[in-house]
């Protein structure tokens, strides 16, 4: 492989470039540690310690220091690593390796944000929320269901009925008009239009 292209990527990590494509960032001390030179080979050997050693570890590293801040669903994390230009199987090493400590869990992370959200969003718009995150529509529907088991439940019912209440919403005097421009706020909210033209006559 030769070495074809470097490039700044910040002051201290240079983007390298292999036969004409894009490889991997390096910082300088390791482009010096290789002997990394445009219009140089790089050795097989050379080429598979920076894959499966440097570049693994950092990925790791990254992740880790990224999951001290906040909670992450796997697709969020890869989106995150991919953003630093490492190589897709040094992500998906480093996202095998933290999801098998536990530090990032699908299932967990929806039931939680089910739970955190219950009396505040729709069914729907949760679902939709957490899709956006990345995370698939069964596990969605698996945490829904193991917060059932524990008797967790969501009151939709209850949640419009509150919303009503609160723009001082009465089936009784609302004409046309006003009841056409509730059901549209509340679909948009997420709830389900057969529940929203109950709740409004």
């Amino acid at each position: 492989m030769i070495v074809t292209q470097i490039t700044e990527a910040t002051k201290s990590r240079y983007r390298i470039y292999l036969d004409e494509q894009f490889a991997f960032i390096l910082y300088k001390g390791e482009i010096r540690q290789f002997h990394i030179e445009e219009g140089r080979e790089l050795s097989e050997e050379s080429y598979r310690q920076i894959m499966t050693q440097i570049l693994p570890h950092r990925a790791k590293l990254r992740s880790m220091n990224l999951l001290q801040s906040r909670d992450y669903t796997r697709h969020q994390l890869e989106d995150k690593l991919k953003q630093g230009d490492y190589p897709d199987a040094c992500i998906e090493e480093a996202l095998d390796y933290v999801e098998s400590y536990g530090y990032i869990d699908d299932a967990g992370y929806a039931r939680d944000y089910i739970e955190y959200n219950l009396g505040r969003k729709s069914r729907i718009r949760i679902e939709t929320d957490l899709m956006k995150k990345g995370i698939s529509k069964d596990v969605i529907r698996g945490a829904y269901a193991e917060l059932e088991n524990m008797g967790v439940r969501q009151d939709e019912r209850s949640m419009i009925q509150a919303l009503l209440e609160k723009r001082k919403y009465c089936a009784d005097t609302a004409d046309a008009r006003e009841k056409q421009k509730m059901y549209g706020y509340l679909c948009r909210k997420g709830f389900a239009p057969e529940a929203v033209m109950k709740a409004l006559s």
